[in-house]
């Protein structure tokens, strides 16, 4: 035990050495006045004046912190042209007068529980205690000038008393529930200091002020709807939202307030969820499982115990509000479970009584199911078996999308993608309903007010690059975009380089299913040719084998099957395999265990396909698969024609995307998955390397990020003889709060990694944002903006340097834009050089051709994120280490793996031979 507390106190301060030593760079260099002053205390930018690319810091100093960078002008000036856009922010207006108060509220059962612990209070229980309290107390709680999160705080407009309360809550069953209520003054908020911030005069956003409106804004709609992942939807959903199974597509609305040029403004955004229906549990089963019967509940008990447990449902046979959770379900059949009962008065000695019989002398209910399970709505591992008939699953729990089947994904896919036009008019309605953030009685007497408008903007189109794409003859072409439509095909075209492939292997997964067959003969050599034609030279003959789906599915025998076609194509003279092309009959969960055999242990690229657009062989498709194959083999698919702005003159520049994948919120084990890429190759930036690794659950700061960086600036060193000069970090997935923890502890851990390598390059970082509710609307015509759209007035940060960018075109839904937001510049980007760069990178994504809606570097570590999750539920559902053997060194494994095994490095450190390759696009 000392040891591990030793061992805890060497990595905290080893941490903070770390920390002291980037802080001291940058205090040394503001002290050696390697920077401009621009008024502010301790602020300092770089002479943007000057052509030369010099070591700068754009940033403030508050206190021991680091805060964002200004922006460095009035916004961009470049455009072939501007939009009158319509943009979903509200603009709110306030009191500035206005004090609210904080008051914390503990809610806590006066008997604990027999272990002595408190248990743990339902969300729902304590709303219903808050309510209760407030009803019994009207004069000292107003419901109408107070708003609850629904956990610890409450807000008020008027001062509340404090002190302890009781509170009694009866469960319908001659049974009351006592709690005490402590209401403690936690402060009182002067919503002055909005006014403060916005002015400049304080430079922390006042996060405590903006909470407390936050609540008093959601505290209507929570009243009047279910709010469900801070999503907010009717209780009631219509016949056309049905999905089938039991599942509805439920139509509401996300309200975020922001801080923006304009002030105060509420953003609503429409949000399409899939619920389970409020049905009674058997009338739920029936609909859900496929020829589920009653009468034959045996063969379905496992399914129905997956399908069923966590799920929380209300009971009929008695008079409450209170929810359950389902635990799981009884060993024994309803008609043979037996307890005994005691007597609440006491007068009655206990005794052993059948469950059916209680309920029939209790509640008056006879029980028609009694030859299946009753529902175990237990807590503390305390039973409490109730009949499955009497059960009805409690509204608004989130079914996940991903589990839908095909034409139910397609119904909720086109309610969610709404067009702009019906979008638009949705959000509007939404403002206004009485049911909405500011429908009701409670913000008004908060003194807060909306303007039901829409805010109005104007954008700026800027112009596409140029491309770079090879020729038949053998040299390279110049493409000019269509500013439109930001698209090209590859007809007539080449790659930049095409990588030649002379080993490879086509891997047939359908050799069982006659209706999904692959036609070898056809598919073949029509992607032989399609490849020819955009000059990747491909060998003719390449090794073929068969295989059945249910290979696919098993990690011994897919193992097994990758390894002998691998010796096979070695014996005839191939070597060592470039890409193992795999087709299969149908999307397989095997693939998950096909990528983690290949990428982690055998090194071995791979290309799945489905044997139905094989052997349709469509140009566009093959021309889709040869694109990819050639940027998985190093190959070079389209390039800008010129440099980068603000590099043109520059030397070597990195470009680093990362990201953290977590797992799904049911899950309460699992590691989060960080990942990180870089480009290798300069001045084209086209070619990744990556790095991840598993690190703390849910934990959005990445461990070891200037470790795997610096892991990829030696790479990119080996490759080019020379370290990146410049170094350009995007960072995905962080919301607007996580934007301390990026500069203050991500940027801190870079700059100190690089500073014990004696590596000092400059640094930009921006954070790339795509989980927001800003959406942009053309204020004439009812279609999508247009690519290269750009918003840097108005509706962006007071003063901070951020931009939204729509840099792709918009073909299904509503377009939403990416949020650019510059944390740390030692470049001196100008709006427009900003803004220019990640337009022109969005059109060098390897697989497309047309530009994407996030910046490459981010959409590349999304990808190896999202792959290192499938590794991770790869090892889940049926991988665990066993030894190696010493032919192969293939480790096989069992199905005895636990989620903490899932946390070990090596089972996601990819193979040396692809850690520096696009295996993942």
């Amino acid at each position: 035990m000392v040891a591990e507390v030793e061992e805890e106190e060497e990595e905290a301060e080893a941490e903070e050495n770390k920390i002291n030593i980037s802080v001291n760079i940058i205090n040394n260099r503001l002290k050696e006045g390697e920077m401009v002053n621009n008024g502010f205390p301790d602020y300092a930018v770089p002479d943007r004046q000057s052509p030369e690319i010099i070591p700068s810091f754009s940033v403030l100093k508050v206190s021991d912190k680091f805060v964002p960078p200004k922006r460095p002008d009035k916004g961009g000036a470049l455009a072939i042209r501007t939009v009158r856009l319509l943009v979903n922010h509200f603009p709110v207006y306030y009191d500035p007068n206005t004090i609210i108060g904080h008051y914390d509220i503990d809610i806590q059962r006066e008997s604990t529980s027999r272990n002595g612990r408190l248990a743990k209070i339902s969300k729902s229980d304590l709303c219903m205690i808050r309510e209760k309290l407030f009803s019994d107390c009207p004069n000292d709680f107003s419901m109408a000038k107070t708003a609850y999160d629904g956990e610890k705080n409450v807000f008020s407009a008027i001062p509340l008393p404090v002190g302890t309360y009781k509170v009694e809550i009866s469960d319908g069953d001659d049974r009351t529930t006592t709690y005490n209520v402590a209401i403690k003054h936690v402060s009182d908020l002067e919503v002055s200091k909005l006014e403060d911030y916005f002015c400049g005069k304080v430079l922390s956003v006042p996060r405590d002020i903006l909470q407390g409106m936050d609540i008093v804004m959601k505290e209507n709609p929570a009243r009047q709807m279910i709010s469900i992942a801070g999503h907010f939807h009717p209780w009631e959903t219509g016949p056309r939202d049905d999905l089938g199974g039991g599942i509805a597509a439920s139509r509401g609305f996300k309200n975020t307030l922001k801080l923006t040029s304009q002030g105060l403004v509420s953003c609503l955004d429409y949000s399409v969820l899939a619920i389970r229906k409020p049905l009674p549990v058997i009338e739920f089963l029936e609909q859900h499982i496929d020829g589920f019967n009653i009468g034959n509940f045996r063969s379905f008990r496992e399914t129905v115990e997956i399908v069923l447990k966590g799920l929380k449902v209300s009971v009929t046979h008695r008079r409450t509000k209170q929810k359950f959770l389902i635990v799981g379900l009884s060993d024994r059949d309803t008609r043979d479970i037996d307890f005994d009962y005691q007597d609440p008065s006491g007068q009655i000695p206990p005794k052993r009584v059948f469950l059916v019989d209680y309920f029939s002398e209790k509640y008056g209910v006879n029980i028609q199911h009694l030859n299946i399970p009753c529902l175990d709505l237990g807590k503390n591992n305390k039973q409490n078996f109730v009949p499955m008939e009497l059960c009805v699953l409690v509204e608004g729990q989130r079914y996940p999308k991903d589990d839908l089947g095909r034409e139910a994904g397609r119904t909720l896919k086109s309610l969610s993608l709404a067009p702009p036009s019906d979008r638009k008019r949705i959000i509007c309605d939404m403002i206004q309903a009485s049911s909405g953030p500011f429908g009701g009685d409670v913000s008004q007497n908060f003194g807060i007010q909306v303007d039901a408008n829409m805010t109005r903007v104007t954008g700026r189109v800027i112009d596409p690059p140029q491309l770079k794409l090879g020729s038949p003859n053998g040299g390279f072409s110049s493409l000019v975009m269509d500013p439109w439509k930001c698209q090209w095909n590859l007809v007539d075209k080449q790659v930049v380089e095409g990588r030649p492939i002379d080993q490879w292997a086509v891997l047939d997964f359908t050799a069982g299913d006659h209706k999904k067959r692959l036609y070898p003969k056809q598919f073949i050599p029509k992607l032989i040719r399609r490849c020819e034609k955009l000059g990747i030279h491909i060998k003719r003959d390449p090794h073929y084998e068969t295989a059945f789906m249910h290979v696919f599915r098993n990690a011994h025998k897919l193992r097994e099957c990758i390894d002998r076609v691998i010796t096979r194509a070695r014996e005839k003279g191939m070597g060592n395999l470039q890409i193992l092309i795999c087709v299969m009959s149908q999307r397989d969960n095997g693939y998950k265990t096909l990528k983690w055999i290949c990428e982690t242990e055998m090194g071995l690229v791979t290309q799945c396909c489905l044997s139905g657009s094989a052997n349709e062989a469509k140009d566009q498709y093959l021309a889709n698969l040869a694109m990819k194959i050639n940027a998985k083999l190093g190959g070079s698919n389209v390039e800008l024609l010129e440099r980068l702005p603000r590099f043109e003159s520059a030397g070597f520049v990195m470009l680093i995307g990362a990201d953290v994948n977590h797992p799904a919120p049911h899950n309460k084990t699992c590691p989060s998955i960080a990942a990180v890429v870089a480009t290798v190759n300069w001045p084209a930036a086209t070619r990744y390397a990556a790095r991840l690794r598993p690190q703390e659950h849910r934990k959005e700061s990445i461990s070891k990020f200037g470790e795997m960086c610096l892991e990829l600036v030696d790479t990119y060193a080996h490759i080019n003889g020379r370290r990146p000069e410049s170094v350009l970090v995007f960072r995905d997935g962080v919301s607007e709060s996580q934007s301390d923890m990026v500069l203050n502890e991500e940027l801190l851990d870079l700059k100190a990694v690089f500073e014990v390598a004696n590596y000092f390059p400059t640094v930009t970082v921006i954070v790339a944002r795509k989980r927001h509710q800003t959406r942009l609307f053309l204020e004439r015509g009812s279609g999508n903006v247009p690519p290269g759209t750009v918003v840097d007035t108005t509706i962006i940060h007071p003063f901070e340097f951020d931009f939204y960018l729509c840099s792709h075109q918009g073909i299904i839904g509503t377009s939403k834009p990416t949020h650019y937001h510059v944390v740390w510049d030692e470049h001196g980007f100008t709006s427009d050089q900003l803004q220019t760069l990640i337009y022109n990178l969005c059109f060098t994504f390897s697989r497309c051709t047309k530009p994407v809606s996030l910046v490459p570097p981010v959409y590349y570590a999304d990808l190896v994120a999202y792959r290192g999750r499938m590794f991770q539920e790869a090892l889940i559902e049926g991988l665990s280490p066993a030894s190696a053997s010493s032919s192969s060194s293939a480790r096989l494994y069992s199905s005895s793996s636990s989620a903490t095994d899932s946390f070990d490095e090596r089972f996601y450190k990819l193979h040396r031979d692809l850690s520096n390759e696009m295996f993942f696009v």
